[in-house]
């Protein structure tokens, strides 16, 4: 089959049968819980009939042959392949964790909106028509091609160097897609998070595993779909709610309004400042504990040593038995973990101490010099989303899947349209939950609180995901007594809204839809890599075509594997764990992917130096600066938060490429005749 109109025609009617379908299956599920279903039971509904939705797509589309697997056949029309990308580009971080990052961060948040938007106009013009004209199946092969060098010219280094990156940008953005996957099924199903994780693996598996990117392909355009209704519909409903219009990008402008209104009626209440001043004290508490390390932390763990010990004399209830056994088994082992854990509680009720931030100002802060440190980092963000977009392997693969170079072009145009469907809708989504928080939620009496948020709290008892507790004693819940996780907005939207329960599944759905076309299309990426680049072409150049797919699909496994142990780890908030994927990769591959189009003088040495530099540059700030990674905020350069690494990392790439390709010899004969090739009009 080839990508004419007869082969469009018939995908349209397959999807447009499957969207009817879909939504005679939100009515009847409706209907369900209008009769008395369980809540549980519609979200195990929910749950397994996407999951077994994908898992017969791919089971449909397996495949054993080499271009079916690694590039779908390269017969994507240029529509649906912008749907793919689209739901392969909508990860768990935009669709679940982006409205709620704008909730908390407000202005600063749109960051992220821009730079990954613009991120797909430096695809559309500066990599993808190239890649495509290129046309063979991964990065790395562009890159070994392009620089050439070392044994037999065959640019093996580059080549190696290039699957490095790949996998481990890969492997960082797909250990956030498998944790949204686990937080979603131990939401929805009841079940244990780390179960939730693996029962989502078996999705991406069925999918990846027989198909490869043919099957990811039409599977991810059925998870579009899932996952653009799934965001608009309650969106539009709470819309009309609150605005009396049902188009959010335009009824959200007049709510802010009333939000900055609330948000400066908080700001002055005295009952806030009661709360306010009491995380104060407790921030206090903590800065004096860390300001008399070590000693503080012998002395506290004696006191709770002795607690425990007076309880059990005394005979006092399990209870208090049992709060003394968890107070000593919970305090710090060492004094460094005691520094550890009690900074991060004095920032954390420092945080909680501040009064709301006006959602809608641009970089608030209390001095000219805080204000402009926000403006930068913004900016950092935005340059750095941007960069990280161009050079994600599992996005630029896209490319090589359509008919044509101009299939290609007229690709990314779709993709961007089908990406700003849901990324118009992601602020006005973060200001409506946050107005409809502030005037339903605050202010409300303890004893009447909503139901989810038990639910929600319950997901992660260690570290619950909502909280609220009544820190002055009044029964009245105010805005500093509540706190919920970013990760949790999204989800929680529809109950949040007071929605009909379908709607909330319905959401779970899309967020699932959201995290698995990613994974799909990441652990494709990594396992590519490892079985083309480095099997086929560095080990054994004379293996089957059957070999390599096997060696493939054994290795996506092994891969999908380790990643669902990592994210049942809880590394990291999944906007972090993105965030540091898109650091990496803009600043290892995108100045060795711009120069190897753009400047034929760039050359194997330099290909070289550019990766390696850009690579150490930007993760030694990252440990430097991120005090996950064991590094401190004081260790920042111009105060950049660690995110943001890759403004640094770029820079430093491009330099390398640049100096050293001119102090060695220049590429060949042959490098120089592909770079005007791939530049031809086709």
């Amino acid at each position: 089959m080839s990508g004419k109109p007869p082969y469009f025609s018939k995908l349209a009617r397959y999807y447009l049968w499957y969207t009817g379908c879909f939504a005679l299956f939100l009515v009847a599920v409706a209907l369900l819980e209008q009769e008395g279903m369980p809540r549980l039971w519609i979200g195990y509904l929910f749950m397994f009939a996407t999951i077994a939705l994908y898992a017969i797509i791919g089971v449909i589309c397996r495949t054993s042959s080499v271009t079916e697997y690694y590039v779908a056949g390269r017969r994507v029309p240029a529509m649906f392949n912008g749907m793919a990308t689209a739901a392969d580009w909508i990860s768990a971080a935009s669709f679940i964790s982006l409205a709620g990052g704008l909730y908390l961060q407000g202005f600063d948040g749109l960051a992220f909106i821009m730079g990954w938007t613009g991120g797909f106009v430096l695809v559309a013009l500066l990599i993808a028509p190239y890649l495509r004209k290129f046309a063979q199946y991964t990065v790395p092969d562009f890159l070994a091609a392009r620089y050439g060098g070392g044994a037999g010219g065959r640019g093996a280094a580059v080549r190696a160097l290039a699957v490095g990156a790949t996998i481990l940008v890969s492997f960082t953005y797909v250990v956030a897609q498998i944790y949204a996957v686990g937080l979603i099924a131990s939401r929805f199903t009841g079940v244990d998070f780390s179960i939730g994780i693996f029962l989502g693996l078996a999705s991406i598996l069925v999918c990846s595993f027989l198909g490869g990117m043919r099957a990811i392909t039409w599977t991810q355009v059925a998870q579009y779909i899932i996952l653009l209704v799934a965001f608009l519909i309650p969106t539009m409903w709470l819309s009309a709610k609150h605005a009396d219009n049902p188009i959010p990008a335009v009824a959200y402008g007049s709510l802010l309004p009333k939000l900055t209104a609330r948000e400066a009626a908080l700001a002055q209440d005295p009952r806030e400042e009661e709360v306010r001043a009491e995380f104060r004290r407790r921030a206090a508490e903590y800065a004096g504990r860390l300001a008399l390390l070590p000693e503080s932390w012998e002395t506290g763990k004696v006191d709770a040593q002795r607690q425990l010990a007076a309880a059990r004399a005394r005979n006092a209830s399990l209870t208090e038995v049992r709060q003394a056994e968890r107070a000593l088994a919970t305090y710090p082992n060492s004094v460094d973990e005691a520094r550890s854990q009690w900074s991060e509680r004095r920032d954390a009720n420092l945080a909680r101490a501040r009064p709301p931030e006006p959602h809608a100002e641009p970089f608030p802060g209390a001095t000219k010099e805080e204000s402009d440190n926000r403006r930068n980092n913004f900016l950092a963000v935005v340059f750095c989303l941007m960069f990280g977009t161009a050079s994600l392997p599992h996005i630029l693969m896209r490319a090589y899947t359509t008919p044509s170079v101009n299939d290609t072009r007229v690709s990314v145009f779709w993709t961007l349209f089908f990406i700003l469907l849901v990324y118009l809708t992601i602020p006005a989504l973060a200001v409506l939950a946050k107005y409809d928080i502030y005037t339903s939620l605050v202010g409300s009496d303890f004893s009447a609180l909503p139901t989810w948020i038990s639910y929600w709290a319950n997901v992660d008892k260690a570290n619950p995901l909502v909280s609220v507790a009544d820190i002055n004693g009044d029964g009245i819940v105010q805005l500093a007594e509540f706190a919920i996780d970013a990760d949790v907005l999204v989800l929680a939207t529809p109950e949040i809204g007071g929605l009909p329960y379908v709607i909330a599944g319905l959401v779970a759905a899309g967020g699932l839809a959201a995290a698995l076309s990613t994974a799909d299309g990441l652990l494709l990426a990594i396992s590519n890599a490892l079985s083309h680049d480095v099997y086929y072409k560095m080990v054994n150049p004379s293996a089957s075509t059957q070999k390599r797919v096997t060696i493939s699909k054994l290795l996506l496994l092994g891969v999908a594997f380790i990643a669902a142990y990592v994210a049942s780890q809880k590394p990291a908030d999944i906007l972090s764990l993105v965030a540091a994927a898109f650091s990496l990769a803009g600043s290892t591959l995108f100045p060795v992917l711009v120069l190897g189009v753009f400047w034929k003088r760039a050359n194997h040495q330099g290909a070289i130096a550019g990766m390696i530099a850009g690579f150490a540059v930007c993760l030694v700030y990252m440990l430097r600066a991120s005090p996950a990674l064991g590094g401190s905020l004081d260790a920042t350069w111009f105060g950049i938060l660690p995110m943001a690494a890759g403004v640094f990392g770029v820079p430093a790439g491009m330099m390398a490429v640049v100096a050293v390709s001119l102090l060695t010899a220049p590429p060949s004969r042959g490098s120089e005749g592909m770079v005007d090739y791939i530049r031809a009009p086709e």
